[in-house]
């Protein structure tokens, strides 16, 4: 007869726990990421200074963001702690645990639809890991980037479109940063310099994508698309050194004015 090894997590760990029973030492928890194995909350890790009603803290059936804090592997015992998670550390562990439990729902959908068996989304989720370790990056990079993001993955093509169905779903944030730029070059080819030199500029870059738009003479609009404003910002940045150095190299003029910033969610 030979007993299975538990899964246990290691020190420093940051966990989800749902709050099993509440002594007056401290609370008895299941590590919900670790088949419901049993850890222990002692009422010194609850908060600092006295704590008069522990329940005012952790009550039973209650989720919590815990840190392991002690793992005695021998007796399979884990200590953890509520005061030493910082606030940071419990906004990234429930941001992974809502990506967890989106990315079940997409692999799920795909499931239905394709009438695949559990295994076959489990070999199929295992691919993706090779690439992405968190599952739900693999529909928000596709949401982002589009389905050539993992074109070189080997899946069924089926199994691909669905996912790039099912990515389109994931709302993704976007930014914009804009201005008009004023451009003159009084050389007998200056309209061709100027045509170079933004055709040049115009390119995705770094996770940006940069349009340029005629105004009318001598003003031309330059808009830079990100999903955050340092991506947007920084090729910004870099299409208006390469278009003033440019159009000055070749006895041009250039100047640019800022516009108003837009941020919104592309579905």
């Amino acid at each position: 007869m030979t007993t299975e090894m538990q899964e246990l997590p290691e020190e420093g760990d940051i966990v989800i726990a749902t709050v099993k029973e509440v002594m007056s030492h401290g609370a008895y928890v299941t590590l919900d990421e670790y088949g419901g194995l049993t850890g222990f909350l002692h009422i010194s890790e609850i908060a600092t200074g006295w704590i008069r009603n522990i329940e005012r803290y952790v009550k039973p059936k209650q989720k919590a963001v815990l840190k392991v804090i002690r793992v005695n592997k021998t007796r399979v015992e884990v200590d953890l702690s509520l005061k030493q998670v910082s606030g940071e550390e419990k906004k990234e562990k429930l941001m992974e645990v809502k990506k967890d439990e989106k990315a079940k729902v997409f692999m799920e959908l795909i499931k239905e639809k394709y009438k695949l068996s559990d295994e076959e989304v489990k070999k199929h989720a295992e691919v993706l890991s090779q690439r992405f370790p968190v599952l739900y990056d693999v529909f928000e990079t596709v949401a982002k980037k589009g389905i050539k993001a993992i074109e070189d993955i080997h899946l069924p093509k089926e199994i691909v479109a669905a996912i790039e169905e099912v990515s389109s779903k994931i709302p993704v944030p976007s930014v914009e940063v804009r201005g008009i730029m004023e451009i003159t070059c009084g050389k007998p080819n200056g309209v061709d310099v100027i045509k170079e030199t933004l055709m040049s500029a115009e390119e995705n870059k770094g996770g940006a994508s940069i349009s340029i738009a005629y105004v009318g003479a001598p003003k031309y609009r330059l808009m830079v698309s990100a999903e955050n404003f340092k991506v947007a910002e920084k090729a910004l940045n870099a299409a208006l050194q390469k278009i003033e150095e440019g159009v000055q190299k070749r006895g041009g003029t250039f100047k640019f004015v800022r516009e108003e910033s837009k941020k919104s969610v592309r579905s």
